[in-house]
């Protein structure tokens, strides 16, 4: 489990729900439905981490809920 803050919002261009994971830049994913979107960005999130951690970059640590403006 991921302790990221996950933005899922349907996509009418992409006919898919689109998942986002604002703090690990480019980890996204989509899905037919809200639930697949969350599980495939879960496993993109850890994925995104585990290079992240082989390549030796850094990992941004987790802020909860995101204030934008």
């Amino acid at each position: 489990m991921i302790k990221y803050e996950v933005i899922l919002y349907w996509s009418a261009e992409d006919e898919a729900f689109i998942a986002e994971v604002p703090e690990l830049p480019g980890c996204m994913a989509d899905g037919a439905t809200y639930h697949e979107a969350l599980v495939n960005v879960e496993q993109i999130a850890l994925e995104w981490l585990e290079i992240a951690r082989e390549l030796g970059r850094e990992i941004p640590v987790p802020k909860g809920k995101l204030v934008y403006a």
